[in-house]
């Protein structure tokens, strides 16, 4: 079993952060994707959509997509629970989960890869416009994660989970991009020094 990544992408970290909790080793080969290696023939005919990461276990078979391959792990290590274990608590951390995917991951990556060079000449297509409401809709995202963190501990309530990954992975994606200041949401902030405590932030 191993997982193809690019170490330097937030996605890619989501998966380490995720199996460094729960103490988990796999083998990591990496694809450098600013050189176009996920573009190759042999990368395609592993992942037809060209993305890191990607889990290939012992059988042959491939499972892509960050939160499926993170719900594999889960599933074959249960403890310690980072998906919830009564049903109102997986609801939860998968509302939570979803919410810091589409409201900062994917905003924050849109504007990465249409407000600014992005991946250069590996960019297909580009819309400043685009990119710049995308900015916008994250501060949204932003101001929605600082009041839910104003009364929580943790994204998805009082115990870290990976709706916690998530938002870490994107805020630090945002924060490398100078696309907001820690000051400007206090909760943030606190939960933010918090989080980064966590061997699993550095994995």
């Amino acid at each position: 079993m191993k997982i193809y990544e690019f170490k330097a992408f937030p996605h890619p970290r989501r998966v380490r952060m995720f199996l460094a909790e729960k103490n988990i080793d796999v083998a990591f080969e990496q694809i450098n994707v600013p050189a176009g290696e996920h573009r190759t023939e042999a990368y395609l005919a592993k992942n037809p959509s060209a993305a890191v990461p990607l889990l290939e276990l012992d059988n042959g078979n491939f499972i892509s997509e960050t939160v499926a391959i993170c719900r594999y792990f889960e599933a074959l290590q249960p403890e310690p629970a980072l998906m919830g274990t009564t049903p109102e608590e997986q609801a939860t951390i998968e509302m939570w989960q979803r919410k810091m995917d589409n409201s900062l991951m994917i905003t924050v990556s849109h504007y990465f890869h249409h407000a600014t060079e992005g991946l250069g000449e590996l960019e297909i297509y580009q819309n400043h416009n685009w990119g710049e409401q995308n900015k916008a809709w994250a501060n949204k995202g932003l101001e929605q994660l600082n009041q839910q963190l104003q009364t929580n501990s943790f994204v998805a309530g009082n115990s870290f989970s990976i709706a916690d990954i998530t938002a870490l992975c994107a805020v630090d994606f945002a924060l490398y991009l100078n696309l907001f200041s820690l000051s400007a949401f206090p909760a943030i902030d606190r939960w933010y020094q918090a989080v980064n405590q966590r061997p699993s932030a550095s994995a």
